[in-house]
């Protein structure tokens, strides 16, 4: 592709990987190194994605190379859109609606190739081809003969075998579902997963050798998604802890329902209605300990928090799932209650703050203290050193 006149490629990517490492993303020499060798603009695709700013709702459009702001930020610290709708723009005048591939921030994809922890030689299937850009970085740390990447959408798995092919890496590439891992290039020292998983399949811990790693953002509709690394014993069991954020897409078979919280809430349907003592937020802060235990705690549980414009103070917490159930709490500062809505057989809110006063009752734990095992039974949430179990997810896949 022609570069703009004037537009310093080598320049753009030493300063890119210069602010990796000022800012702490990029410690390894060695990745370093593997950076400097993958131009990001021979892996990102004509067009990316922008909102629409002229018409401001919502939509996306597309930005060719033709315009500067496709080439500021291919060496910028940002993620960018490479596919909407898988594919197909939903939209009137084709544009898109929903990011269903991008080009991942190249901080978040520095922090995730740390945490791999690899060594020269080793071996690493990668979970999610899209554009080949982290397939290359692999490639340029490890040999690409050493790189395995597997990617569900045929379109993108061509557009990022084409793109590593002219860039000279030729790892082997699959078109397939990721959460089968690829058994028959197996076992590997290392798996990565650049897509997010609700359940983490026990494939990626059964291809692995004992002793390896497999690192994947974990998370659900509720918690913020966070970047898991878990050792993989000799008995075929896997266990480790959250290491860092990772705000990823989910893998396709694990995506969440579409639409706006109020697509999942039937406004017309019988309420019942009580009070409550905790204050609703407390619940939700992003990050925090008690949103963690929360989402692990109450399965299918998805949230949307409105503050009043009036500046008044007052909000309200939405919690719903994707079957009908959904409760309300209003919050109005100096109330020593609040005000609670609920609809549906389950009484999402008693679940809610039963799992809130779990968490409290230990001391309110943060994220850190928690960690996860895999193994054949499941994924067991658990936390402390007597690894008191918190929840059980059975589903692998």
């Amino acid at each position: 592709m022609p570069v703009p006149p004037g537009f310093d490629v080598d320049a753009r990517l030493a300063a890119l990987v210069d602010q990796l490492q000022e800012t702490g993303a990029l410690t390894d020499p060695q990745w370093r190194e593997a950076f400097l060798k993958v131009p990001r603009h021979r892996f990102v695709p004509d067009p990316v994605w922008a909102d629409d700013g002229v018409r401001g709702d919502g939509w996306m459009v597309p930005v060719g190379q033709d315009d500067p702001y496709w080439w500021e930020n291919v060496y910028a610290d940002f993620a960018l859109p490479t596919q909407v709708d898988d594919g197909i723009p939903e939209g009137e005048d084709e544009r898109g609606r929903y990011t269903t591939s991008s080009a991942s921030q190249p901080s978040r994809v520095a922090a995730m190739l740390e945490a791999l922890q690899v060594e020269d030689g080793m071996r690493v299937l990668e979970i999610g081809t899209a554009t080949g850009c982290n397939a290359a970085l692999l490639s340029a740390r490890l040999g690409a003969e050493n790189v395995t990447s597997i990617e569900i959408d045929p379109a993108l798995a061509e557009q990022g075998r084409a793109a590593l092919h002219a860039a000279g890496w030729d790892p082997c590439l699959v078109v397939g579902d990721g959460t089968a891992g690829v058994p028959e290039c197996a076992p590997y020292d290392r798996v990565l997963a650049t897509v997010a998983a609700k359940r983490v399949p026990y494939a990626w811990v059964e291809q692995t050798r004992p002793g390896g790693l497999v690192v994947t953002p974990w998370g659900n509709d509720y918690a913020a998604t966070g970047l898991l690394r878990l050792d993989v014993g000799e008995n075929g069991s896997a266990w480790g802890r959250i290491v860092g954020d990772a705000p990823f897409m989910w893998l396709r078979s694990q995506r969440s329902a579409k639409g706006p919280w109020s697509d999942h809430v039937d406004f017309e349907a019988p309420v019942r209605a009580s009070r409550t003592t905790v204050e609703p937020a407390l619940v939700a802060e992003a990050g925090g300990g008690a949103e963690f235990v929360v989402g692990a705690m109450v399965p299918g549980l998805a949230r949307a928090l409105f503050h009043a414009e009036d500046g008044s103070g007052e909000y309200t917490l939405w919690l719903y799932d994707t079957a009908g159930l959904w409760a309300s709490v209003d919050y109005v500062p100096g109330a020593e209650k609040y005000a609670v809505e609920q609809a549906g057989p389950r009484d999402l809110w008693e679940e809610t703050e039963a799992a809130y006063r779990w968490w409290q009752g230990r001391g309110r734990p943060g994220q850190g203290e928690f960690g996860v095992t895999l193994d054949r039974d499941g994924l067991r949430v658990w936390l402390g050193a007597a690894e008191e179990t918190v929840a059980v997810l059975t589903e692998h896949r």
